[in-house]
Formats: C-alpha cells, structure tokens, sequence
C-alpha cells in the first residue's frame, strides 16, 4: 500500500492544466481529509524534486493562499495563463476550476 506522501504526489501530478484543487481536497483524495497542512509540506519540499504543479492547488475558499505578493502574482499569472480566472481578490470559482480526479476525465 502506498503512504499518505505517495498519493498526494500521484494526485497532484493529475490535476489538469486550466483545473485547480484544494490542499483538504487531495488531502481527502490521499486518504486523510484532515491532512491539509501535510498537503502543504508536501507541495513545498517536493515541488522542483517531482515538478509539481503546485501553482494549481488553492485554498478551500478557492483563494490563492500564498502570503509573499510576489509569490501570489507569479501564482495567478500561472492559473491566468492556463484559462484559469482569478478575481481581484486572488478567488476562484471552484464550481467552475475543480478538478475532481475520481469524476473528471483527462489526457
């Protein structure tokens, strides 16, 4: 069986270019729905490691959760630049962007 580290990274791998994800949801689609802050280790030790699309997994408002302004505008202009629409308020549509790796079909 896998651990908790290996699903998420297999999960996050899947999320499509233009679809985003929240850190609960692959938390929850690894197996543990309260490791949310583990998805957020995973993302910042692993990213370059594992090329992760890190820029497509936000908050469980639908908010990109990044602090530093430089760090949050590089991360909208990566989700604007796939189709992605992101507000004024750095929120996105989650009905709209979720990706879903259990219902949504992709390449």
């Amino acid at each position: 069986m896998q651990n908790f580290t290996e699903r998420a990274l297999t999960i996050i791998k899947q999320i499509p270019a233009g679809r985003i994800m929240t850190y609960g949801q692959v938390a929850a689609a690894a197996g543990s729905p309260r490791a949310a802050r583990q998805v957020t280790r995973i993302l910042h030790s692993m990213s370059a490691k594992y090329n992760l699309p890190w820029h497509r997994i936000v908050n469980v408002q639908g908010r990109i959760a990044l602090l530093d302004e430089e760090s949050r505008s590089f991360q909208r202009e990566m989700l604007q630049a796939e189709g992605v629409e992101v507000d004024s308020n750095d929120q996105i549509d989650l009905n709209r962007f979720r990706f879903d790796p259990e219902k949504d079909v992709h390449c």
